[in-house]
């Protein structure tokens, strides 16, 4: 049999579970990657769906996906079209019997699954896995997703206490004659209509993107300087690369899981030590895992108005304070200094993220949904279901109990007393 391998959110080799059942399950394995162009166009919003820094973060990502796959005996190839013209063309040019891809529920994937699907005229088999999760769904000790907790807390709890991990899957290979070289290659950041850029000096993110950056900052961060150690006390820093693990970059576009991950902390408990610290690390993938949920039992609710609590508040669309929260230009320095390092690096840290988002949604009262797909478009680590989850949190049309609002001096005073990372950034332009 003949198998294609549809990468999506999932560009890694090890532990990537449709890349092992094709190897196991077939004699020919092919890959594709489609770019779709429809990620670069401007939005409602005045910006761009994706941004230069998460643009050049993903054709890093794919060339090394391509020369791992390479290694394994794996040809991809790697386009800038859309799925839906792509993919069914490959199909039948390929005679492919047998198609693998990574489950995906939000609207847009779902749409574009399908539509490959409608397009695609032979019989094919469709083989979908859910491979984004660090507790699999089959796992978690809820019924049915529709009885998923509302709160993080009992979900956490139940989970801990009754699931298991799956272990990681070994990086499978392919015979060598399996390999041919890719008719096409991969776009540079021009091709999708970008200009190259240097890393800005004061980026917390001097990263490139791929599996074997990931594992290689894996590895850094536990063993070669065991910051995993410190993690809950350094997590909430601001400035560096080290206060926090970074592990989103590679998380968001798959390549590197978070089973992985969570191998290694296990490791690193066993050999060097094991704390509250170390848990934590377990806890942040623990809340990745719960907004997929929350995502996968709400579905399309977590990008409504109202979120998935339906609450009526009266937001407001200013086009004016959208640019001046963009520019970094809002009467809080605190506020400004994150949006600054958001324009000028495609990353904030996870205490600025919350901080921005709650000045945005509550003391402005601006529509959430702009603020959230302004990270969208420049966060390198964007997630969908963390960006979504985490906006809803904030605006208090999500799975916060208390519904919040910072105070963002008090804020300011806890995080950065001596003003440091305000200074960093504010002289910037």
């Amino acid at each position: 049999m003949k198998a294609l391998v549809w990468f999506t959110q999932d560009l890694r080799t090890h532990d990537q579970v449709s890349l092992s059942k094709a190897c196991a399950e077939n004699q020919s394995v092919q890959a594709v990657y489609c770019l779709d162009p429809s990620w670069f166009e401007y939005t409602e919003f005045g910006f761009k769906k994706t941004e230069k820094f998460r643009a050049r973060f993903l054709l890093e990502t794919l060339t090394d996906l391509q020369q791992s796959l390479k290694k394994i005996h794996i040809p991809l190839e790697v386009v800038f079209q859309k799925p839906e013209d792509f993919i069914s063309n490959f199909i039948q040019q390929n005679a492919i019997n047998r198609v693998y891809k990574m489950t995906e529920w939000t609207a847009e994937e779902q749409k574009v699954f399908h539509q490959v699907r409608k397009n695609t005229i032979q019989e094919v088999q469709w083989i979908q896995n859910y491979d984004q999760f660090l507790f699999h769904p089959e796992d978690i000790p809820f019924k049915t997703i529709a009885q998923l907790p509302e709160v993080f807390t009992e979900f956490r709890k139940k989970t801990e206490q009754l699931s298991r991990v799956r272990a990681a899957l070994p990086e499978p290979k392919m015979p060598i004659e399996n390999y041919r070289e890719p008719q096409g290659k991969i776009p540079s950041l021009t091709d999708l209509g970008f200009e190259d850029f240097e890393t800005h000096p004061n980026s917390s993110v001097p990263f490139q993107g791929g599996q074997t950056h990931a594992l290689n900052r894996l590895d850094h961060y536990l063993f070669e300087t065991q910051n995993l150690s410190r993690y809950k006390q350094t997590r909430n820093g601001l400035i560096d690369a080290d206060y926090s693990s970074k592990l989103s970059l590679w998380l968001a576009n798959g390549s590197i899981s978070a089973r992985t991950i969570y191998e290694a902390v296990q490791k690193f408990e066993r050999t060097v030590t094991k704390t509250e610290d170390t848990y934590w690390l377990i806890f942040e993938l623990l809340w990745r895992d719960y907004f997929k949920y929350i995502s996968l039992k709400h579905h399309n609710k977590i990008f409504y108005l109202g979120g998935i609590l339906s609450r009526a508040y009266s937001w407001k669309q200013n086009p004016q304070k959208f640019k001046q929260w963009a520019e970094g230009k809002t009467p809080e320095p605190f506020v400004n200094a994150n949006m600054m390092e958001l324009r000028n690096t495609g990353f904030m840290s996870n205490r600025g993220r919350q901080n921005v988002a709650s000045f945005w949604a509550k003391q402005w009262q601006e529509d959430w949904r702009i603020g959230a797909a302004y990270f969208e478009s420049m966060l390198i680590d964007y997630d969908v279901h963390s960006n979504y989850g985490n906006w809803i949190y904030n605006a208090g049309v999500g799975n916060d109990p208390r519904d919040r609002m910072f105070n963002i001096k008090r804020q300011a005073e806890m995080y950065d007393p001596e003003q440091n990372f305000q200074k960093l950034w504010l002289n910037q332009s």
